[in-house]
């Protein structure tokens, strides 16, 4: 019943080596990355910088396929409008052609008509009045027919417009998503280029 205790030593090491043995491994791992955390900080600096690298590669694989597939649509969209101009041109020479027919041929039967009641005043002056209305008729036809011409080539071309518009928008949102420069609808650029390292940072 003292102040003091007397232990047996043989217990004494047979409790320190069980708090021993109690010590959860992790403080040994923990203390191996303290001893090499040099050497971790540099690994963890390599695996980031490799995979910026892979990252950027990526990046400029998708550029170059939204490039290419780009060109491929405005290659597609001018064969496209060189068919409508040479479709348009093919039309209008028909138009003129049948205008020009039509022309001649109320122009003919007027002068046949003219000759053939000449003798006769009246009916030479309303051969004349028919002959000018059949003229007319004949010009007025024609103007249509190169009017509905016009109209239709403005039409294809309209057509054409609205799809390189279309093309431009779509490499322009595109170009955006991978941090390229944003094109309005005449084709310059309207934005700078953001760098693919602070895209990804972000």
């Amino acid at each position: 019943m003292t102040s003091g205790c007397v232990v047996p030593r043989g217990d004494l090491l047979e409790l320190l080596d069980d708090v021993r043995d109690a010590i959860p491994g992790e403080l040994d791992d923990a203390q191996d990355v303290l001893d090499h955390r040099d050497e971790v900080i540099a690994k963890a600096e390599q695996q980031a910088k490799h995979l910026v690298d892979e990252a950027r590669t990526e990046a400029e694989r998708l550029l170059a396929s939204a490039r290419s597939e780009a060109q491929r649509m405005v290659d597609a969209g001018r064969h496209e409008y060189d068919e409508y101009v040479e479709r348009g041109r093919a039309e209008a020479e028909r138009f003129e052609i049948e205008g020009q027919a039509a022309y001649d041929r109320a122009v003919a039967e007027a002068r046949d008509e003219q000759a053939r009641i000449v003798s006769d005043a009246e009916i030479v002056r309303a051969a004349h009045a028919e002959s000018a209305r059949i003229i007319d008729e004949g010009n007025a036809e024609a103007d249509r027919l190169r009017a509905d011409c016009d109209a239709y080539v403005d039409g294809k071309l309209a057509d054409f417009e609205d799809l390189l518009d279309r093309t431009l928008r779509t490499v322009s949102k595109g170009r955006n998503q991978l941090g390229g420069p944003v094109l309005g609808s005449n084709g310059r650029s309207i934005g700078g280029r953001v760098p693919i390292e602070r895209s990804f940072r972000k």
